[in-house]
């Protein structure tokens, strides 16, 4: 049985879907989860990652767990799991680990407490993903408006769907232990490109507007830690040379190309329109 957190998140509930429609027994969990979220003959149970004892049932009989950074305490939540009988771990981190380490302790963190918990692990570092643009679904839904810092700035957005894909290979198939991949889209865009391609999925034109760093830095703050808005700035509008580079990662291990911003778009249009 595989144990998979974050089932409710972009990333959680497509790896659910492929991992049950692969005939694997799955126990989906989230902070807030019932079985009306959950495909048929997956088990939903209701736990938090900053609370390790709660896993607890949610782990009963569990041969891997899909990991996400969430809590403060690793360690307690790897030794849930391996007293249950987990021995295997796919964890969900950010390439920010390997390009900016200051900037995302909390998940080099993580990385640590898996590579030393004595079970087998992968690490599945994503670079940013395409459903960030979900931040302008109700702009463009009401206004037909997408507003960004950095417009003209490239990145290889990664779908959520690939991540989803990549670990549902990794916790099926053997051959993976110790690897950390990098996770990314099969080309960059900007944030201009990303809203003329939403523009075309819905078939509307939609303005785009760009955002002085100050106005990208305020809003974020509403939601986002400020260590975690200053990082997400620098690599939306300076980032390193590994930051912009395209991974060959979800090929190596999918045997496809991973799918560009343009069919996300599609594939969610409903959301915009």
């Amino acid at each position: 049985m595989i144990v998979v957190t974050g089932a409710t998140g972009n990333v959680g509930r497509a790896l659910v879907r492929m991992l049950a429609g692969s005939g694997k027994a799955v126990t989906a969990v989230a902070r807030r989860i019932s079985q009306d979220d959950v495909p048929d003959g997956v088990r939903a149970v209701a736990a938090d990652l900053g609370e390790p004892e709660s896993l607890v049932p949610a782990l009963e009989g569990a041969k891997a767990l899909f990991l996400l950074v969430a809590g403060e305490d690793p360690g307690a939540i790897l030794d849930r799991a391996a007293a249950a009988g987990v021995a295997r771990v796919v964890l969900l981190s950010s390439q920010g680990v390997g390009t900016r380490p200051g900037v995302y302790a909390h998940a080099a963190g993580f990385e640590a407490a898996v590579a030393g918990s004595g079970l087998g692990f992968t690490v599945l570092r994503s670079g940013g993903m395409a459903s960030n643009a979900l931040a302008w679904a109700e702009p463009v839904r009401l206004h037909r408006t997408a507003a960004a810092p950095f417009a003209e700035v490239g990145l290889p957005f990664v779908d959520p769907d690939d991540v989803a894909a990549v670990a549902a290979a990794v916790l099926r198939e053997d051959g993976h232990d110790g690897a950390t991949y990098v996770l990314t889209g099969p080309g960059t865009t900007t944030p201009r490109q990303r809203a003329a391609a939403i523009a075309e999925a819905i078939g509307e034109p939609v303005a785009f507007v760009e955002q002085s760093r100050e106005e990208a830095h305020a809003q974020m703050s509403r939601f986002m830690p400020a260590p975690v808005v200053e990082g997400t700035l620098a690599i939306l509008g300076e980032p390193t040379g590994e930051e912009r580079q395209v991974s060959g990662d979800v090929e190596r291990v999918l045997g496809r190309a991973a799918a560009p911003f343009g069919a996300w778009a599609v594939r969610n249009a409903g959301a915009f329109r």
